[in-house]
């Protein structure tokens, strides 16, 4: 099969599984098709799905890296002993784990086409991503149901701010996911907002080093949709990676990973 052979099965198979889009014609236009397939990827619930697709779609996705172009944490140079700063795609980004600003969910972003790094990370993984998100937020409401004491402080079947999940990334360059759910900010930003968003960057570093992960990863946590103000986020990320790494004696590598080139020059000088 061809990219754009393997392009149009897979848009033909999500379609035929739901009556209201079987009917869709799919554009002829290259750009039109991979926006539609993207968008099939996002709204699709997790559910079972056929070797075939998969095996396809793995195929797809992969050469779409290839494409795109990997980046290699090795290639890298450290703006400080084991700290490093780096702009571009961070699904394109070839290190032991990457970090994902999540819902509470945990299930992705459904909205199709959305620039959120959530979104990004669920499409160009494969939509097994989704479907192991899915069984561990299961086992988790199963858990609470246990432990009525604590589960009455949860929703069930939602995960806390401030803590992080690990899952395989299955076709991303990475090895793996670290969900972690960052604090939406509404109106002024408190002191609970800037605790929890530390919470998040220590609940992944202490998540990757008790699986062996040696190299990871962060997003903007919580900036963006989540309105926390880039600067002091940044601030406390930077803050807190190092504290950790300090009062840890941690080897781990961590990245900085930003898109825009205002959180690339904030980064830039408290890491001066």
């Amino acid at each position: 099969m061809t990219q754009d052979e393997r392009r149009i099965y897979l848009i033909r198979e999500l379609l035929s599984e739901e009556k209201q889009y079987r009917d869709m014609e799919i554009p002829s236009d290259e750009q039109q098709q991979k926006r539609l397939l993207r968008a099939l990827f996002n709204v699709r619930m997790p559910k079972p799905v056929n070797p075939d697709f998969l095996e396809i779609q793995d195929q797809y996705l992969q050469e779409e890296l290839r494409q795109k172009g990997i980046t290699d944490i090795a290639d890298l140079t450290p703006v400080q002993d084991g700290i490093y700063l780096w702009q571009g795609d961070i699904t394109t980004l070839r290190c032991q784990a990457i970090v994902n600003a999540a819902n509470s969910q945990m299930l992705g972003c459904f909205c199709p086409n959305h620039g959120c790094i959530d979104n990004a990370i669920h499409t160009y993984a494969g939509v097994q991503l989704r479907a192991a998100c899915a069984e561990m937020m299961a086992l988790q409401g199963q858990e609470e149901r246990k432990e009525p004491k604590r589960s009455s402080l949860l929703h069930l079947g939602e995960a806390r701010t401030g803590t992080a999940k690990i899952t395989p990334a299955f076709n991303l360059p990475c090895d793996y996911v670290i969900h972690t759910v960052g604090p939406i900010v509404t109106g002024r930003l408190t002191v609970r907002d800037k605790e929890l968003l530390a919470s998040c960057y220590r609940s992944c570093l202490e998540l990757a080093e008790q699986n062996g992960i040696r190299s990871t990863a962060f997003c903007c946590i919580s900036t963006g949709e989540f309105h926390f103000p880039n600067e002091r986020a940044a601030e406390i990320a930077v803050r807190t990676v190092k504290e950790y790494k300090a009062q840890t004696h941690s080897e781990i590598e961590v990245i900085f990973n930003v898109f825009k080139d205002n959180d690339l020059q904030i980064y830039r000088s408290l890491l001066r």
